[in-house]
């Protein structure tokens, strides 16, 4: 006998609550507790622990790290040439937002991370000091500038956002629209483990591993874009970068990301999406056109002819372990943190995409477009600093990334209002990431498509607050939640590995049910 549905709103939001999964509610809130209190209490001793187990997790688990990367990106161009490939996913065959929307959304929750700041000071950083795969180039010179972006390239390119869904979305979207599985990082367990992994202390486990990496992985920039804008505020505008303007600047963003994953996917999510692709256009065009646009495109192929003509080499770099952990082995622990609740959101939004346009989306064009997008930014500041050395490397010093950006903005023509413009820009991109982490966060709670208002407000609320604590502790709490992403991305590469196999099973089943 069907159940009478609520009569009112209250009811409804009752109903909504009950499904919240409370264990592992109580593992993920326990942990922000635990950690904030360790930082407010004892930032020494926590700062002890991470850096011991980011040296644990960087020296037992890179390599694997790297491999499994390289095998996610190879694995999923070949589904492609599979005839199964263009079997449509979600139970849909008409998707639910058009190619700019739908890619809007992808691009935005990655580049919040690193599209701008980073986008500015890692190319400077492998223009001043080379990577060593390359060492027998000179830093400082044209030929480091093809080199740093190579290196910026493998970074941010294909690898870094096939591990964010090329094989995982298609595993969700096959076991949750298909097979009624819950929509949650344990589904990504259940061609290994079957039933235990919907049921149980591994279910549970699971989930909460991939929950507190990802929180650690939005919480770290958004910390660090109160400390960045804050000292841009300064910068422009004279306004004292205090605590007070730091903790103003992340009320502001916790209020726009809050607002956003609180009006759902059609409404808040998709518009600052939209948003700020048209802004990022816009600023990127200008700098393309108002700057160096021969150095800039002769740079992106340069560098993109480097990267892939050194692709396994850079990838597989074994040589210095210092600057391996420091580079890429921290940044593919940030990215395969990230994993499970990406896959998850790009699977919700994914609806009516076939797996080739999905592995197409993720492995070929965003890292293309990000690509391009670290050529202008960072080929700018590199092309200016070849023309004026120390126009860009005395702001940058010792890898102070929102001084590097400021730097090179200032230098543009309209200067002022250009830095204006890319301050707001970042604002947007980490509110997009906050958004569409703290709705994924809030599907995994409580396992619906649709989660309860209530849980999604609770979880911006609560990574903001994360902020506001370890920024108060300086610019080192924020510093270390980032090197503890590396520690949770242990587990996390864990739940990763079965999709590997699994993801060409389903492609290769899907092709045996079409008529």
């Amino acid at each position: 006998m069907q159940k009478t549905p609520p009569s009112s709103a209250a009811a409804k939001s009752r109903n909504d609550l009950d499904h919240i999964d409370k264990p592992l509610f109580a593992m993920t809130g326990g942990f922000i507790v635990i950690f904030c209190g360790l930082a407010l209490f004892d930032l020494n001793q926590l700062s002890s622990l991470v850096d011991a187990g980011f040296a644990w997790s960087a020296k037992y688990f890179g390599l694997y790290w790297q491999i499994l990367l390289l095998a996610t990106f190879v694995i999923g161009i070949a589904m492609c040439f599979l005839p199964g490939s263009k079997v449509k996913l979600g139970g849909v065959d008409t998707p639910e937002f058009s190619v700019f929307q739908w890619g809007a959304m992808i691009m935005c929750t990655l580049l919040a991370g690193g599209g701008v700041f980073w986008a500015a000071g890692e190319p400077m950083a492998h223009f001043l000091s080379t990577p060593p795969l390359f060492n027998d180039i000179s830093p400082n010179t044209p030929e480091a500038a093809s080199v740093a972006l190579a290196q910026s390239f493998m970074h941010w390119g294909f690898l870094a956002w096939a591990i964010l869904g090329s094989l995982t979305t298609i595993v969700l979207m096959h076991y949750h629209y298909s097979k009624g599985l819950p929509l949650a990082p344990r589904t990504l367990l259940y061609p290994l483990l079957g039933e235990r992994a919907r049921r149980g202390p591994i279910a549970v486990f699971a989930d909460a591993a991939c929950i507190i990496s990802v929180v650690a992985g939005t919480v770290g920039p958004i910390g660090f874009l109160g400390l960045q804008v804050s000292y841009g505020l300064e910068a422009l505008f004279h306004i004292p970068d205090t605590f007070s303007s730091q903790a103003g600047v992340i009320a502001v963003l916790v209020t726009i990301y809050t607002v956003s994953a609180a009006t759902g996917l059609h409404q808040g999510i998709q518009i600052l999406s939209r948003f700020n692709i048209i802004l990022g256009i816009f600023l990127l065009g200008f700098m393309l056109f108002a700057g160096p646009t021969g150095f800039i495109f002769d740079q992106f192929f340069t560098g993109l002819g480097v990267y892939l003509g050194n692709f396994t080499d850079i990838a597989m770099y074994r040589g210095d372990t210092g600057w391996l952990s420091w580079w890429t082995v921290f940044f593919w622990g940030w990215f395969l943190g990230y994993g499970p609740l990406m896959a998850m959101f790009i699977a919700r939004i994914s609806r009516g995409r076939s797996v080739r346009e999905i592995v197409i989306m993720l492995s070929i064009i965003a890292p293309l477009v990000t690509n391009f997008w670290f050529t202008i930014v960072g080929g700018t500041g590199i092309s200016q600093e070849l023309t004026e050395p120390m126009s860009v490397s005395a702001a940058f010093g010792d890898f102070n990334l929102p001084a590097a950006l400021l730097a090179i903005t200032q230098n543009m023509p309209l200067g002022f209002w250009v830095s204006v413009l890319f301050l707001i820009l970042t604002t947007v991109f980490v509110a997009t990431t906050g958004d569409s982490m703290t709705y994924v966060i809030a599907v995994a709670m409580s396992h619906e498509d649709r989660p309860a208002t209530a849980v999604r407000v609770f979880w911006g609320l609560a990574m903001g607050a994360m902020a506001l604590v370890l920024i108060s502790t300086g610019s080192g709490g924020v510093g270390k939640l980032q090197s503890f992403i590396a520690i949770t991305a242990v587990p996390v590469s864990l739940i990763l590995l079965p999709s590997l196999w699994d993801a060409p099973r389903i492609v290769w089943a899907l092709n045996k049910q079409q008529p």
